[in-house]
C-alpha cells in the first residue's frame, strides 16, 4: 500500500525556503518606502525653497522670511528647518528625518539658496537627491 501526503521534512523545507523569500521581499520593500519617503522629504525642501526665492523677489532680503509648512504626510516623516538664520542674501534648509524615518543612507537633507544640495548619510548626493 503506497502512502499519500508530504512528510514533516519536506513541509519544514517548505517552510524554510518560505521564510527566507518572505524576508527579502519585506527588506526591498521597506528600502522602498524609505526611498519613497525620502523623494517626497526633498520635493518638500525644495517647495520650501521655491517659496523663500518668491518672498526674496518681494522683500529683497531672505531675513525674517517664514519657512512653512509641507504637508503633513512629509511631516510626519520629516522635519523642515533652517540652518542657522537666514541673512539678507542667502539662507540654508534642511529635511531632518523622523524616528519613523530611519535613513542611514542619507540622513539629513540640505539645500541652500546657490542650489547646492547635501546630505549626512553614508551615501552621496546623487543617491539622495
Amino acid at each position: 500500500m503506497k502512502q499519500r501526503g508530504f512528510s514533516l521534512l519536506e513541509l519544514l523545507i517548505v517552510l524554510a525556503i518560505t521564510a527566507i523569500l518572505a524576508t527579502i521581499a519585506y527588506a526591498s520593500y521597506r528600502d522602498q518606502v524609505i526611498k519613497s519617503r525620502r523623494s517626497a522629504g526633498a520635493a518638500c525642501l525644495q517647495e520650501r525653497a521655491q517659496y523663500l526665492e518668491r518672498f526674496y523677489t518681494t522683500n529683497m532680503t531672505y531675513r525674517e522670511a517664514p519657512l512653512g509648512e509641507c504637508d503633513a504626510e512629509v511631516a510626519q516623516f520629516y522635519n523642515i528647518e533652517p540652518v542657522g538664520d537666514f541673512d539678507d542674501t542667502s539662507y540654508a534648509i534642511e529635511a531632518v528625518p523622523t524616528e519613523e524615518q530611519p535613513d542611514p543612507k542619507c540622513g539629513t537633507l540640505t539645500l541652500n539658496s546657490r542650489g547646492e544640495k547635501g546630505e549626512s548619510g553614508t551615501g552621496t548626493v546623487a543617491d539622495c537627491w
